[in-house]
């Protein structure tokens, strides 16, 4: 039955399929089938494991009765995404008795598939890792790739490594739990594969915008399957980022010296952070004579469409933020290195950037 519903094959060395659709949380044979061993471990947190775990469980259950299965939650938040707690799963799998065969569930957003995919890429150097996102951000990004990392206080994602799944869940029905405002932060991501690659795309989303705010089952699903698609594509070709997957990162260099800066906890989530770092990115191409002015305008529109913030948070210093991106891994030894466009759809990557003119871009940001 689930072949009928949209997924996304994605190849490589270690290919695994996207599964797309509503009511898979519920589908034991379809969370079982990546299943190679006998230990299963769920990890979710605070706000997402009350309402999917016991029934992710359940499922597990029915259709494997012989698994030994555990839970292990942390608290929620991207503040939460730690070393500390990356070793608490690593202590869980270590109370269930986890065997080189055993598989984590990792239940929630980004910073749950992050951090529980870290720890599957080290626990006896490598398990299984099925990620089951259930936010819009979650599904279109992080679960997708085989990223997983974790932050310390100089920097987001600092520490990880590629750990690609057996298989991504994307259960469609849980993004009706979501907040709106997490609903918003997703699209940001998902009009990011427009801005580098697509640009009907982003015709498409400024046409479904309505719907898509909506949560419309239809419209969601048709703009995961395609964010996906992309993501897919670019990932199979440079599964380690020497090259192509480095465009993904379109807005994420603000965006993550905007995250650092602000301590995590508060101010801007991930996706704003990316709405604004697209719109600094589309404006630094512009000072570049990379693009059109009216290009960054375009985009800036369509996030606020999406009620997307598209300008900086009061209180953050130009040259903190500066700094900030000296450390980010999209840096290389000889100068700060950005993911730039030459209008919609066409993202490059750019070495070597002059900091004067980003320093410009951050002070009328």
């Amino acid at each position: 039955m689930n072949d009928l519903l949209p997924h996304v094959d994605v190849g490589g060395a270690a290919p695994y399929r996207i599964h797309i659709g509503p009511g898979l949380l519920d589908d034991g044979a379809l969370l079982t089938a990546p299943l190679r061993g006998r230990h299963a471990l769920i990890v979710s947190d605070a706000n997402v494991a009350p309402l999917y775990a016991k029934r992710v469980e359940a499922a597990l259950r029915e259709a494997r009765p012989e698994l030994k299965i555990a839970r292990h939650v942390i608290d929620a938040g991207e503040a939460h995404k730690t070393l500390a707690n990356f070793g608490s799963v690593i202590d869980a799998l270590a109370a269930l008795g986890a065997t080189r065969d055993a598989c984590i569930f990792a239940l929630g957003g980004g910073v749950i598939g992050d951090m529980a995919g870290f720890a599957a890429a080290c626990w006896m150097r490598g398990i299984d890792v099925v990620q089951l996102p259930t936010s819009l951000l979650a599904m279109v990004d992080s679960s997708v790739g085989g990223k997983t990392a974790v932050d310390i206080p100089q920097g987001k994602n600092l520490v990880g490594a590629f750990h690609p799944p057996r298989a991504v869940i994307a259960d469609t029905a849980s993004l009706r739990t979501l907040p709106a405002r997490e609903l918003r932060a997703g699209l940001a991501e998902v009009i990011k594969y427009g801005a580098i690659v697509d640009s009907e795309f982003l015709h498409w989303l400024d046409a479904q915008a309505d719907a898509l705010l909506a949560a419309d089952d239809a419209a969601l699903s048709a703009a995961i399957a395609r964010s996906c698609a992309h993501k897919a594509a670019i990932t199979e070709r440079d599964p380690f980022e020497h090259g192509e997957r480095a465009l993904l990162n379109f807005g994420h260099t603000f965006g993550h010296a905007i995250e650092a800066e602000q301590g995590y906890a508060h101010g801007f989530n991930h996706g704003e952070a990316v709405a604004v770092g697209m719109v600094l990115a589309a404006r630094l191409s512009a000072v570049l004579g990379m693009a059109s002015a009216d290009a960054a305008h375009h985009l800036q529109t369509l996030l606020q469409r999406f009620g997307l913030p598209v300008s900086l948070p009061t209180g953050l210093a130009a040259e903190a933020l500066l700094a900030r991106m000296r450390l980010d891994k999209k840096t290389q030894a000889s100068g700060l290195r950005f993911i730039l466009w030459q209008g919609p759809g066409e993202a490059v990557v750019v070495p070597d950037v002059d900091e004067a003119a980003v320093l410009g871009v951050l002070r009328n940001g």
